[in-house]
């Protein structure tokens, strides 16, 4: 419903449930991630959500750098990547709760292809390190670029399946260590819900909705992963 691909929720889940957070969280979470997004960006494809001029540059950028992500991530340790993982997620959560956007009010087609290009890069980089799609960056970048919270969820789809599918690749040839029947029930859970999200979201969802949902879930992950790594 949210155009996140869902690796915020799912990585620490995962890491929770007793997963190696790099080994096997991470990886996991960005195969889901991938599923659940290109899954969802059909449905939105197909209702005309999706804001091509912009899902294209945005998605492309990140395919390049979310590899570069992934090799730095082999040589941290495993809590600075959980910490920048919080800090993405909070940092996101409060600003689609703010609801600001530049005074001058909605980008040109030119300043929203230079926004794709660079945010792309900049969050395929990250997405790479963190285990993420970077679609809880992508959707407030878009939404403050002057799409609708609706369209700014549909158009983080397809960029995070360019993203997601780039990062998951990585991780597979560098740290993953799967295991291919959990990993399979998975897809097919995840793949059931994308389809039952999606179509809510296009036909029920207004954007008010969408924006505090997306807020209050990321803020909710950012206090708990704090609270589990590092008090308990």
């Amino acid at each position: 419903m949210l155009g996140m691909g869902g690796s915020q929720v799912y990585t620490p889940v995962l890491f929770w449930l007793g997963m190696d957070f790099k080994t096997q969280a991470i990886p996991l979470g960005m195969l889901l991630n991938v599923v659940n997004s290109s899954s969802a960006a059909v449905t939105y494809g197909k209702k005309r959500l999706i804001d091509w001029k912009v899902a294209v540059p945005f998605g492309f950028a990140m395919v390049l750098f979310a590899p570069i992500g992934a090799w730095l991530n082999i040589s941290l340790p495993t809590e600075s990547p959980i910490l920048i993982f919080v800090l993405f997620a909070a940092a996101a959560g409060l600003l689609m709760f703010s609801g600001w956007k530049p005074k001058k009010g909605e980008f040109s087609p030119k300043a929203r292809r230079i926004l794709g290009v660079s945010g792309g890069s900049v969050l395929g980089l990250f997405a790479g390190l963190i285990g993420r799609g970077g679609g809880s960056f992508a959707v407030p970048l878009l939404y403050i670029a002057g799409l609708e919270a609706k369209a700014a969820a549909a158009t983080s789809a397809f960029v995070v399946t360019c993203s997601g599918g780039s990062s998951f690749i990585s991780h597979i040839f560098t740290a993953a260590q799967p295991n291919w029947g959990i990993w399979i029930l998975c897809v097919f859970s995840v793949l059931i819900g994308s389809q039952l999200g999606s179509r809510l979201m296009a036909a029920k969802l207004k954007s008010g909705h969408i924006k505090t949902m997306f807020g209050t879930l990321l803020l909710g992950i950012a206090a708990a992963l704090i609270i589990q790594s590092f008090f308990l």
